[in-house]
């Protein structure tokens, strides 16, 4: 049997939280400044999936289990965490998952969804997607799950959104607290959470204050939405709450960075949009207590960060460019030192060296040999002869060898490869056959 005093389960299901199993509270000591009020981050990564959606995820199924549908695949709009929830809860029951997001979604909550066997759809749609857009997440999801055997749970009109936080999240912060809690402050996406946990507190004890917090149009912080996306939504009850609050990015991401800092939590850019709220809302006095939900944690948004806290990514280095031969700088100082030495002839003394009889060895390819030539010369390209080639040349390595190309660069390297090869008298021509051709010296 599961245990939450020792920490043991029969399924991964069993760690979701619960009042019995809540998510974790901690208190802020620096960032908030207060002298009296206190104020709590409740740490929803530690659901089993890693974020508060799991809580959602959970009850959309079991609410229609419960109602006997028939579940075989389920698909879902989702900017991420609820996906990731559906995902792992369909994995325990066996059933396909699908999910319609938008490619703004970090790539990190892609992959991960991935992973954990999704059938994705990326499309080009907002951060969080909203109804109406024929091109849209939404709309997606409500075309695949008319396919056979499919169905779409929801999260966005289904009551089993704020219906999870109503039996859970507010009954564990109420417990939790001791009753003590004043201000309950959320972060708006779906609203479900805020929603959910806001009239169960407000039955316990209608004076807590239930603050909602959004970003700025056009924001950069996945899960939430705007007060114009809002509009649009389900759950969103403004006259259930007793404040609604407008955070930019500069300032959630600015407070995320210092929880990390200042506070050692690990959260992630939707946690600073929530205290950032929080900060405002909640007044230094002596009673006050505030417990504000964060989310998820940093990890699924370092491509996030990377846009709003650029100086966490230096530019990366360049990867130093390795020769394939370390050493081959020592050769092409050899190949510079032999061009002004005595092995380096013109073609004048080429000419004295042919007409007493030395072996003359043409280096170019067969291209350039079929249009100029000295008729008496060895053919020999460079390349075979790099190969180890000395077809053609005396067999005898003391004998004279003048090697010519067409400028006198690959006739000085036959030069220092010949001599390699224990070939002791080798020549090459200044100039090659350009020069050659020039003096009027014989050439067919």
């Amino acid at each position: 049997m599961s245990d939450h005093t020792l920490r043991t389960y029969d399924s991964i299901l069993d760690l979701l939280a619960s009042e019995e199993n809540p998510t974790p509270l901690v208190r802020l000591r620096h960032i908030p400044g207060f002298e009296h009020a206190t104020i709590y981050a409740k740490l929803e990564w530690y659901n089993p999936f890693g974020a508060v959606k799991d809580r959602v995820a959970a009850s959309l199924v079991s609410d229609a289990e419960l109602r006997g549908e028939r579940l075989e695949n389920l698909v879902e709009p989702t900017s991420g965490n609820t996906g990731i929830g559906l995902a792992m809860v369909a994995n325990t029951r066996r059933y396909g998952f699908a999910a319609t997001l938008s490619r703004e979604i970090p790539l990190e909550k892609r992959t991960a969804l991935r992973l954990f066997g999704t059938e994705l759809h990326e499309l080009d749609d907002a951060l969080c997607p909203m109804p109406g857009q024929p091109e849209g997440a939404m709309e997606r999801a409500t075309e695949l799950g008319e396919r056979p055997g499919w169905r779409q749970l929801n999260q966005y009109k289904n009551p089993a959104n704020p219906e999870a936080h109503y039996r859970t999240t507010g009954p564990e912060i109420w417990r939790q607290t001791g009753g003590a809690v004043t201000h309950f402050v959320a972060s708006l996406g779906t609203c479900g959470t805020i929603t959910g946990t806001g009239r169960y507190l407000k039955e316990r004890n209608p004076g807590v204050k239930v603050i909602g917090v959004h970003p700025s149009d056009g924001h950069d912080i996945p899960g939430v939405r705007s007060l114009r996306a809002l509009a649009l939504t389900d759950f969103f009850t403004p006259q259930e709450y007793d404040g609604v609050l407008e955070v930019s990015d500069d300032e959630a991401y600015g407070l995320c960075r210092r929880l990390h800092l200042e506070e050692s939590i690990i959260a992630g850019p939707s946690c600073g949009l929530a205290l950032a709220g929080a900060l405002r809302a909640v007044p230094d006095e002596p009673g006050t207590v505030a417990v504000v939900i964060f989310p998820d944690n940093a990890f699924k948004y370092l491509s996030s960060f990377r846009r709003h806290l650029p100086d966490l990514f230096p530019p990366e280095a360049p990867e130093p460019v390795v020769a394939a031969n370390p050493f081959a700088e020592h050769l092409e100082a050899a190949f510079e030192l032999a061009k002004q030495g005595p092995d380096v002839i013109d073609v004048h003394e080429a000419k004295r060296l042919l007409d007493a009889g030395v072996t003359v060895l043409d280096v170019r390819n067969p291209g350039e040999v079929a249009r100029v030539q000295i008729p008496e010369s060895v053919k020999l390209p460079l390349p075979e002869l790099a190969q180890g080639s000395t077809e053609g040349l005396p067999v005898d390595r003391s004998e004279p060898i003048v090697a010519i190309c067409a400028a006198g660069t690959r006739s000085l390297y036959a030069l220092l490869l010949l001599k390699a090869q224990g070939y002791q008298d080798v020549k090459s021509v200044d100039g090659g056959m350009g020069a050659w051709v020039a003096a009027g010296h014989p050439a067919a």
